[in-house]
Protein backbone atom coordinates (compact mmCIF):
# COMPACT_ATOMS: atom_id res chain seq x y z
CA UNK A 1 0.00 0.00 0.00
CA UNK A 2 0.97 3.39 -1.01
CA UNK A 3 -0.33 6.05 1.91
CA UNK A 4 -1.48 9.34 0.80
CA UNK A 5 0.42 10.84 4.40
CA UNK A 6 2.51 9.29 6.56
CA UNK A 7 2.70 10.88 10.11
CA UNK A 8 5.60 10.30 12.48
CA UNK A 9 4.87 10.95 15.89
CA UNK A 10 1.27 10.12 17.79
CA UNK A 11 1.40 13.42 20.10
CA UNK A 12 -1.28 16.23 20.11
CA UNK A 13 0.19 17.35 17.00
CA UNK A 14 0.29 13.73 15.17
CA UNK A 15 -2.90 12.70 16.02
CA UNK A 16 -4.78 15.24 15.14
CA UNK A 17 -2.98 15.45 11.91
CA UNK A 18 -4.09 11.96 11.09
CA UNK A 19 -7.44 12.48 12.60
CA UNK A 20 -8.22 15.18 10.16
CA UNK A 21 -6.47 13.38 6.78
CA UNK A 22 -8.35 10.09 7.68
CA UNK A 23 -11.55 11.85 8.50
CA UNK A 24 -11.23 13.79 5.20
CA UNK A 25 -10.70 10.24 3.07
CA UNK A 26 -7.44 10.06 2.66
CA UNK A 27 -5.30 6.89 3.46
CA UNK A 28 -3.06 7.47 6.49
CA UNK A 29 -0.71 5.65 9.17
CA UNK A 30 0.38 6.76 11.96
CA UNK A 31 3.81 5.73 13.79
CA UNK A 32 4.27 6.19 17.64
CA UNK A 33 6.83 4.96 20.20
CA UNK A 34 4.72 3.38 22.90
CA UNK A 35 4.27 4.48 26.68
CA UNK A 36 6.09 8.14 26.09
CA UNK A 37 4.79 10.63 28.19
CA UNK A 38 5.48 14.06 28.08
CA UNK A 39 5.97 16.54 31.04
CA UNK A 40 2.96 18.78 30.53
CA UNK A 41 1.46 21.04 33.05
CA UNK A 42 -1.80 19.80 30.93
CA UNK A 43 -3.73 23.20 30.71
CA UNK A 44 -6.32 23.57 27.52
CA UNK A 45 -7.97 26.70 26.84
CA UNK A 46 -11.71 26.67 26.14
CA UNK A 47 -11.03 27.42 22.35
CA UNK A 48 -8.80 24.03 22.05
CA UNK A 49 -12.62 22.39 23.45
CA UNK A 50 -13.78 24.01 20.49
CA UNK A 51 -11.45 23.41 18.07
CA UNK A 52 -10.60 20.27 18.48
CA UNK A 53 -14.01 18.66 19.73
CA UNK A 54 -12.14 17.70 23.39
CA UNK A 55 -15.51 16.25 25.40
CA UNK A 56 -15.92 16.51 29.12
CA UNK A 57 -14.56 13.34 30.49
CA UNK A 58 -11.13 14.34 29.29
CA UNK A 59 -10.76 17.38 31.42
CA UNK A 60 -9.32 16.18 35.01
CA UNK A 61 -10.03 19.15 36.46
CA UNK A 62 -11.44 23.04 35.43
CA UNK A 63 -9.64 25.70 36.73
CA UNK A 64 -11.05 29.63 37.64
CA UNK A 65 -8.32 31.27 39.24
CA UNK A 66 -4.66 31.46 38.57
CA UNK A 67 -2.08 32.15 41.04
CA UNK A 68 1.10 34.45 39.99
CA UNK A 69 3.88 34.09 42.63
CA UNK A 70 7.14 36.59 43.13
CA UNK A 71 10.30 36.05 44.57
CA UNK A 72 9.21 37.79 47.78
CA UNK A 73 6.25 35.15 48.20
CA UNK A 74 4.07 38.13 46.77
CA UNK A 75 0.65 36.56 46.09
CA UNK A 76 -1.77 37.59 42.96
CA UNK A 77 -4.58 36.12 42.25
CA UNK A 78 -5.97 36.45 38.92
CA UNK A 79 -10.21 35.23 38.06
CA UNK A 80 -10.45 33.57 34.58
CA UNK A 81 -13.97 35.58 34.26
CA UNK A 82 -16.61 33.61 31.66
CA UNK A 83 -14.95 30.97 31.67
CA UNK A 84 -11.89 28.45 32.76
CA UNK A 85 -9.05 26.54 31.82
CA UNK A 86 -9.39 22.68 31.09
CA UNK A 87 -6.72 20.42 32.45
CA UNK A 88 -5.73 16.78 30.97
CA UNK A 89 -3.60 14.27 32.09
CA UNK A 90 -1.41 13.76 28.98
CA UNK A 91 -0.82 9.95 29.76
CA UNK A 92 -4.64 9.51 29.03
CA UNK A 93 -5.48 12.49 26.53
CA UNK A 94 -2.31 11.73 24.17
CA UNK A 95 -4.25 8.09 23.88
CA UNK A 96 -7.39 9.41 23.72
CA UNK A 97 -6.19 11.67 20.29
CA UNK A 98 -4.68 8.41 18.77
CA UNK A 99 -7.11 6.19 19.36
CA UNK A 100 -9.91 8.62 17.67
CA UNK A 101 -7.50 8.83 15.00
CA UNK A 102 -7.24 5.30 14.66
CA UNK A 103 -11.28 5.25 14.83
CA UNK A 104 -11.27 7.62 11.78
CA UNK A 105 -8.93 5.32 9.76
CA UNK A 106 -5.70 6.09 10.23
CA UNK A 107 -3.22 2.91 10.05
CA UNK A 108 -1.71 3.06 13.98
CA UNK A 109 1.66 1.38 14.17
CA UNK A 110 3.68 1.33 17.16
CA UNK A 111 7.72 1.70 16.76
CA UNK A 112 10.66 3.99 16.58
CA UNK A 113 11.39 6.08 14.04
CA UNK A 114 14.63 5.81 12.26
CA UNK A 115 15.08 7.59 9.17
CA UNK A 116 13.25 8.29 5.33
CA UNK A 117 14.19 6.69 2.11
CA UNK A 118 13.85 7.49 -1.50
CA UNK A 119 13.89 5.59 -4.40
CA UNK A 120 12.08 5.32 -7.96
CA UNK A 121 8.84 4.23 -6.46
CA UNK A 122 8.01 6.80 -3.89
CA UNK A 123 9.61 7.84 -0.32
CA UNK A 124 9.83 5.45 2.57
CA UNK A 125 9.35 6.02 6.19
CA UNK A 126 11.73 3.41 8.04
CA UNK A 127 11.21 2.68 11.79
CA UNK A 128 11.51 -0.10 14.39
CA UNK A 129 8.14 -1.97 15.03
CA UNK A 130 7.93 -2.63 18.24
CA UNK A 131 6.93 -5.96 19.40
CA UNK A 132 9.39 -7.69 16.87
CA UNK A 133 12.08 -5.36 16.86
CA UNK A 134 12.25 -5.68 12.34
CA UNK A 135 12.59 -2.79 10.66
CA UNK A 136 9.59 -1.34 8.59
CA UNK A 137 9.08 0.17 5.92
CA UNK A 138 6.05 2.29 4.88
CA UNK A 139 5.44 4.28 1.72
CA UNK A 140 3.82 7.01 1.32
CA UNK A 141 3.19 10.21 -0.96
CA UNK A 142 3.50 13.06 1.80
CA UNK A 143 5.50 12.56 5.28
CA UNK A 144 4.59 15.24 8.56
CA UNK A 145 7.04 15.26 11.21
CA UNK A 146 5.36 15.41 14.64
CA UNK A 147 7.99 13.24 16.64
CA UNK A 148 8.43 16.51 18.85
CA UNK A 149 10.65 19.02 20.72
CA UNK A 150 14.83 17.49 18.93
CA UNK A 151 12.55 15.85 16.24
CA UNK A 152 14.51 13.33 14.06
CA UNK A 153 12.59 14.43 11.20
CA UNK A 154 13.81 17.78 11.50
CA UNK A 155 17.41 17.17 11.84
CA UNK A 156 17.26 14.78 8.99
CA UNK A 157 15.09 16.92 6.27
CA UNK A 158 14.10 20.35 7.35
CA UNK A 159 17.18 23.46 6.76
CA UNK A 160 17.59 24.53 10.60
CA UNK A 161 15.70 21.56 11.53
CA UNK A 162 18.23 21.48 14.77
CA UNK A 163 18.49 25.04 15.67
CA UNK A 164 16.06 25.78 18.27
CA UNK A 165 16.32 26.95 21.86
CA UNK A 166 14.92 24.76 24.28
CA UNK A 167 13.52 24.63 27.76
CA UNK A 168 14.04 21.70 29.56
CA UNK A 169 11.27 20.82 31.50
CA UNK A 170 11.05 18.63 34.40
CA UNK A 171 7.94 17.50 36.65
CA UNK A 172 6.15 15.47 38.91
CA UNK A 173 2.92 13.82 39.36
CA UNK A 174 2.00 13.69 42.98
CA UNK A 175 -1.32 12.68 44.11
CA UNK A 176 -3.88 15.48 45.25
CA UNK A 177 -4.09 16.83 49.01
CA UNK A 178 -7.28 18.12 48.87
CA UNK A 179 -7.99 21.78 49.56
CA UNK A 180 -5.37 22.75 51.78
CA UNK A 181 -3.73 26.10 53.48
CA UNK A 182 -1.24 26.26 50.47
CA UNK A 183 -2.78 24.18 48.12
CA UNK A 184 -6.26 24.59 45.69
CA UNK A 185 -7.90 22.38 43.22
CA UNK A 186 -9.47 24.79 41.43
CA UNK A 187 -6.38 27.04 41.01
CA UNK A 188 -3.06 26.84 38.74
CA UNK A 189 0.07 28.28 40.94
CA UNK A 190 2.85 29.57 38.69
CA UNK A 191 5.84 30.37 40.97
CA UNK A 192 8.36 33.34 39.32
CA UNK A 193 11.11 32.45 41.82
CA UNK A 194 14.78 32.17 40.68
CA UNK A 195 15.50 30.04 43.40
CA UNK A 196 12.76 27.38 41.34
CA UNK A 197 13.93 28.56 37.75
CA UNK A 198 16.82 31.06 36.91
CA UNK A 199 14.74 32.38 33.65
CA UNK A 200 11.48 30.67 33.54
CA UNK A 201 9.31 29.53 36.09
CA UNK A 202 7.61 26.76 38.14
CA UNK A 203 4.13 25.54 38.49
CA UNK A 204 1.31 23.80 40.51
CA UNK A 205 -1.35 22.70 38.62
CA UNK A 206 -4.61 20.56 39.62
CA UNK A 207 -5.31 17.85 38.04
CA UNK A 208 -7.90 16.49 39.82
CA UNK A 209 -6.88 13.99 41.91
CA UNK A 210 -3.38 14.24 41.35
CA UNK A 211 -1.45 17.23 40.58
CA UNK A 212 1.69 18.34 38.04
CA UNK A 213 4.52 19.96 39.81
CA UNK A 214 7.27 21.18 37.61
CA UNK A 215 10.07 23.59 36.64
CA UNK A 216 11.41 24.50 33.46
CA UNK A 217 14.66 26.73 32.75
CA UNK A 218 17.30 26.81 29.63
CA UNK A 219 20.29 26.48 32.02
CA UNK A 220 21.74 23.27 31.95
CA UNK A 221 23.67 23.68 35.34
CA UNK A 222 20.32 23.77 37.39
CA UNK A 223 19.50 20.21 39.38
CA UNK A 224 16.09 19.79 37.96
CA UNK A 225 14.87 17.59 40.46
CA UNK A 226 15.97 19.93 43.63
CA UNK A 227 14.04 22.85 42.07
CA UNK A 228 10.86 20.63 41.79
CA UNK A 229 11.49 19.10 45.25
CA UNK A 230 12.01 22.89 46.72
CA UNK A 231 9.32 23.74 44.57
CA UNK A 232 7.06 21.04 46.62
CA UNK A 233 8.17 22.09 50.08
CA UNK A 234 6.97 25.72 49.46
CA UNK A 235 3.29 24.37 47.95
CA UNK A 236 2.86 22.26 51.23
CA UNK A 237 3.55 19.54 48.89
CA UNK A 238 6.60 17.85 49.95
CA UNK A 239 4.74 14.88 51.74
CA UNK A 240 2.38 13.66 48.98
CA UNK A 241 3.01 10.68 47.08
CA UNK A 242 4.84 10.76 43.57
CA UNK A 243 3.30 8.91 41.20
CA UNK A 244 5.57 9.23 38.38
CA UNK A 245 8.36 11.91 37.29
CA UNK A 246 9.38 12.92 33.68
CA UNK A 247 11.49 15.51 31.96
CA UNK A 248 12.04 16.27 27.86
CA UNK A 249 13.39 19.44 26.15
CA UNK A 250 10.31 22.01 25.00
CA UNK A 251 11.44 24.28 22.21
CA UNK A 252 10.36 27.96 22.50
CA UNK A 253 10.77 29.40 19.05
CA UNK A 254 9.18 28.55 15.38
CA UNK A 255 11.67 27.43 12.81
CA UNK A 256 12.26 29.45 10.20
CA UNK A 257 11.36 26.69 7.67
CA UNK A 258 9.05 24.10 8.77
CA UNK A 259 9.30 21.42 4.91
CA UNK A 260 11.82 20.40 2.90
CA UNK A 261 10.22 21.70 -0.14
CA UNK A 262 9.60 17.97 -1.61
CA UNK A 263 7.79 15.65 0.64
CA UNK A 264 7.93 16.32 4.53
CA UNK A 265 6.07 19.18 6.70
CA UNK A 266 6.59 19.48 10.53
CA UNK A 267 4.17 20.01 12.66
CA UNK A 268 3.81 20.56 16.56
CA UNK A 269 7.21 20.51 19.22
CA UNK A 270 9.18 19.35 15.95
CA UNK A 271 8.69 22.51 14.00
CA UNK A 272 8.86 24.86 17.54
CA UNK A 273 5.77 25.99 18.50
CA UNK A 274 5.44 26.07 21.83
CA UNK A 275 4.52 29.48 23.16
CA UNK A 276 7.40 31.84 24.87
CA UNK A 277 6.75 32.88 28.37
CA UNK A 278 3.94 30.46 29.02
CA UNK A 279 5.32 27.19 27.68
CA UNK A 280 1.97 26.42 26.15
CA UNK A 281 2.00 23.81 23.65
CA UNK A 282 -1.22 21.55 23.73
CA UNK A 283 -3.30 24.01 21.67
CA UNK A 284 -0.72 24.97 19.57
CA UNK A 285 0.56 21.61 19.07
CA UNK A 286 -2.87 20.42 17.59
CA UNK A 287 -3.27 23.56 15.83
CA UNK A 288 0.01 22.61 14.51
CA UNK A 289 -0.95 19.16 13.23
CA UNK A 290 -4.47 20.80 11.83
CA UNK A 291 -2.11 23.12 9.44
CA UNK A 292 0.06 20.56 8.08
CA UNK A 293 -2.22 18.19 7.43
CA UNK A 294 -4.09 20.78 5.35
CA UNK A 295 -0.92 21.56 3.91
CA UNK A 296 -0.47 18.08 2.69
CA UNK A 297 -4.05 18.10 0.78
CA UNK A 298 -2.86 21.05 -1.03
CA UNK A 299 -0.09 18.97 -2.53
CA UNK A 300 -1.84 16.37 -2.60
CA UNK A 301 -4.91 17.91 -4.80
CA UNK A 302 -2.06 19.69 -6.48
CA UNK A 303 0.59 17.64 -7.05
CA UNK A 304 2.94 21.04 -6.00
CA UNK A 305 5.42 20.09 -3.12
CA UNK A 306 5.81 23.62 -2.96
CA UNK A 307 2.72 23.93 -0.94
CA UNK A 308 3.89 22.26 1.91
CA UNK A 309 5.14 25.94 3.27
CA UNK A 310 0.99 26.47 3.29
CA UNK A 311 1.36 25.09 6.84
CA UNK A 312 3.47 27.52 8.23
CA UNK A 313 1.88 30.48 6.34
CA UNK A 314 -1.53 29.40 8.03
CA UNK A 315 -0.19 28.99 11.28
CA UNK A 316 2.00 31.98 11.40
CA UNK A 317 -1.08 34.47 10.17
CA UNK A 318 -2.89 33.29 13.37
CA UNK A 319 0.02 33.46 15.90
CA UNK A 320 2.91 35.16 14.69
CA UNK A 321 2.30 38.28 16.36
CA UNK A 322 1.31 36.62 19.76
CA UNK A 323 4.36 35.11 19.77
CA UNK A 324 6.74 38.08 19.48
CA UNK A 325 4.42 39.62 22.47
CA UNK A 326 5.21 36.96 24.55
CA UNK A 327 8.67 36.35 23.45
CA UNK A 328 9.47 40.06 24.54
CA UNK A 329 7.42 39.50 27.63
CA UNK A 330 9.95 36.26 28.24
CA UNK A 331 13.01 38.59 27.42
CA UNK A 332 11.83 41.78 29.34
CA UNK A 333 10.93 40.02 32.64
CA UNK A 334 12.33 36.69 33.09
CA UNK A 335 16.17 37.61 33.51
CA UNK A 336 16.32 38.41 36.93
CA UNK A 337 13.84 38.38 40.48
CA UNK A 338 13.86 42.06 40.36
CA UNK A 339 11.79 41.69 36.63
CA UNK A 340 9.87 39.01 38.29
CA UNK A 341 9.06 40.84 41.03
CA UNK A 342 7.88 43.78 38.87
CA UNK A 343 6.30 41.64 36.70
CA UNK A 344 3.94 39.67 39.40
CA UNK A 345 3.10 43.52 40.68
CA UNK A 346 2.23 44.54 37.22
CA UNK A 347 -0.40 41.61 37.58
CA UNK A 348 -2.69 43.31 39.78
CA UNK A 349 -3.89 45.49 37.34
CA UNK A 350 -7.67 44.82 36.28
CA UNK A 351 -6.84 45.77 32.90
CA UNK A 352 -3.81 43.42 32.61
CA UNK A 353 -5.61 40.84 33.94
CA UNK A 354 -8.70 40.72 31.50
CA UNK A 355 -6.51 41.38 28.58
CA UNK A 356 -4.09 38.57 29.41
CA UNK A 357 -7.03 36.06 29.88
CA UNK A 358 -9.07 37.14 27.26
CA UNK A 359 -6.22 36.42 24.76
CA UNK A 360 -5.21 33.48 26.12
CA UNK A 361 -9.11 31.83 25.87
CA UNK A 362 -9.35 33.13 22.51
CA UNK A 363 -5.86 32.89 21.13
CA UNK A 364 -5.48 36.03 19.79
CA UNK A 365 -4.45 39.76 20.97
CA UNK A 366 -7.87 41.41 22.02
CA UNK A 367 -8.06 44.77 19.98
CA UNK A 368 -11.00 45.99 22.45
CA UNK A 369 -10.56 48.86 24.70
CA UNK A 370 -7.63 50.98 23.68
CA UNK A 371 -7.67 52.89 26.23
CA UNK A 372 -6.30 49.57 28.09
CA UNK A 373 -3.96 49.01 26.18
CA UNK A 374 -2.73 52.29 26.37
CA UNK A 375 -2.50 52.20 30.09
CA UNK A 376 -0.88 48.83 29.96
CA UNK A 377 1.79 50.20 27.68
CA UNK A 378 2.61 52.85 30.03
CA UNK A 379 2.79 50.88 33.26
CA UNK A 380 5.00 48.16 31.81
CA UNK A 381 7.48 51.05 30.68
CA UNK A 382 7.15 52.41 34.49
CA UNK A 383 8.16 48.77 35.75
CA UNK A 384 10.88 48.10 33.65
CA UNK A 385 12.38 51.00 34.05
CA UNK A 386 11.86 50.78 37.72
CA UNK A 387 10.31 54.11 38.05
CA UNK A 388 7.16 52.67 39.97
CA UNK A 389 7.64 50.87 43.36
CA UNK A 390 6.22 47.03 43.16
CA UNK A 391 2.62 46.82 44.39
CA UNK A 392 1.97 45.13 47.69
CA UNK A 393 -0.29 42.99 48.61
Amino acid sequence: MTYDVIVVGGGPAGATAAHDLAEAGRKVAMIDRDGRIKPCGGAIPPRAIWDFNIPEDQLVAKINTARMISPTARKVDIPIENGFVGMVDREHFDEFLRARASRSGADRHTGTYLRIERDDQGSHVVFREKETGDEVRLTGKVIIGADGARSKVAQQEVPGGDKIPYVIAYHEIIESPGKTEHYDPTRCDVVYDGKISPDFYGWVFPHGSSCSVGMGTEDLDIDLKKATADLRKASGLADCKTIRKEGAPIPLEPLKKWDNGRDVVLAGDAAGVVAPSSGEGIYYAMMGGRVAGRAAEKVLATGKAANLNYARKLWMKDHKTVFKVLRSMQDAYYKSDMRRERFVSLCHDVDVQRLTFEAYMNKKLVAARPLAHIKIGIKNMLHLTGLVRPEKV
